[in-house]
């Protein structure tokens, strides 16, 4: 039933909008300070390597991650220190515009569950909460949006290829 309501109800659908319009600023302005002000990420990967999240015993909980930060993200830090602002700015972009909302905010949460996993919580478990609902509403999120014309056109785009491979 709440289902139903996320993803088919208009009233949910100005919801959706003022919830995607808050996480865009966020994300949009997180992203445009770092490409504007200079970024760096390798400090930020260098302290989750070294001060890892670790469980009440003291052992590391996320030990998989710190594998990946120290054997992959730091030898490619420049790959990086271009994704990370560079793909704030365009999930902002995304849910302000309302623009590919769905794919927009599954990489914000990528994104976010990558800082959380680095050990930042800052207000990740937000945006975690409030993401999953826009995720979770689908098309009904981006309605107030691009979406309203993109994703028919897409589909449109989609079926219309398949029928000329299917022929």
């Amino acid at each position: 039933m709440f289902n139903n309501f996320l993803r088919e109800n208009k009233i949910s659908a100005a919801i959706l909008t003022i919830i995607r319009l808050y996480l865009g600023y966020s994300w949009f302005t997180a992203g445009f300070h770092k490409i504007t002000g200079g970024f760096d990420a390798s400090g930020f990967l260098k302290g989750a390597i070294a001060k890892p999240v670790t469980g009440p015993d003291g052992n590391m909980v996320y030990g998989w991650y710190v594998n990946f930060l120290e054997s992959f993200a730091l030898p490619n830090i420049d790959v990086f220190n271009f994704i990370v602002p560079w793909g704030e700015t365009l999930i902002g972009l995304g849910l302000m515009l309302g623009c590919l909302t769905t794919a927009a905010m599954f990489f914000g949460l990528v994104m976010n569950f990558s800082f959380f996993l680095a050990g930042t919580v800052s207000h990740n478990p937000t945006d975690i909460f409030l993401g999953f609902i826009i995720l979770t509403a689908g098309f009904n999120a981006g309605k107030f949006g691009l979406d309203y014309w993109v994703v028919p056109f897409i589909n449109k785009t989609v079926r219309k290829n398949k029928a000329k491979v299917t022929a």
